[in-house]
């Protein structure tokens, strides 16, 4: 599909200039397109941001989804929607910092990305609830909790570098794996080396 190849040279260029700086015509050159032809998909950098936030929080919802469905332990399903998170960030979205400026949408988008944005979170707390609840995870405030967890794994975009030491793949399985073994009911440390 055209627009994520879009997405994916536009979130390049976030990553390269951050939001701010960069600009419709070096999206476009980064995308191998024409600005015209940019402005075919996209009517200006709004859309373009709206697009990403709105098509992270669609993969995040969906990999959510997925896992409450699945047969698997309760820290197993955490880990999982975790792993899909940081995989989200920086594969899909190529490390960009998009996905979290929700405040630099205009304010009817924004109300829309916040509301998608507050489902998943809720999903993910709920999560940890029913963790919490049957035992598995250490008692904790489930929102606290989930909101650290959530800003850890969106931290990843602000630092992971593609031409680091780790793959997005071996990034993501190391988080999840710290973040969760940190609830985990009478869990013993491991390796869950991350290195950067």
């Amino acid at each position: 599909m055209r627009k994520l190849e879009i997405l994916k040279a536009a979130s390049r260029v976030f990553r390269r200039r951050g939001l701010a700086a960069a600009g419709m015509r070096e999206i476009a050159a980064e995308a191998g397109l024409s600005p015209g032809n940019l402005y075919h998909y996209f009517h200006g950098k709004d859309q373009i941001l709206y697009f990403c936030q709105d098509r992270a929080l669609d993969v995040l919802l969906s990999a959510l989804a997925k896992t409450r469905r699945s047969r698997k332990p309760r820290p197993q399903k955490l880990e999982t929607v975790l792993r899909a998170h940081v995989l989200c960030l920086l594969d899909e979205l190529e490390g960009s910092v998009a996905h979290l400026e929700v405040e630099a949408l205009p304010p009817r988008l924004r109300r829309y990305v916040i509301k998608k944005r507050d489902r998943y979170e809720s999903g993910v707390q709920n999560l940890v609830a029913a963790g919490v609840r049957a035992g598995d995870f250490e008692p904790c405030d489930p929102k606290l909790v989930t909101r650290a967890i959530l800003g850890a794994a969106n931290w990843t975009a602000r630092w992971f570098k593609p031409e680091g030491p780790q793959p997005a793949s071996e990034v993501a399985d190391g988080l999840a794996r710290f973040l969760v073994r940190g609830l985990r009911h009478g869990d013993t440390p491991g390796d869950t080396s991350v290195r950067v």
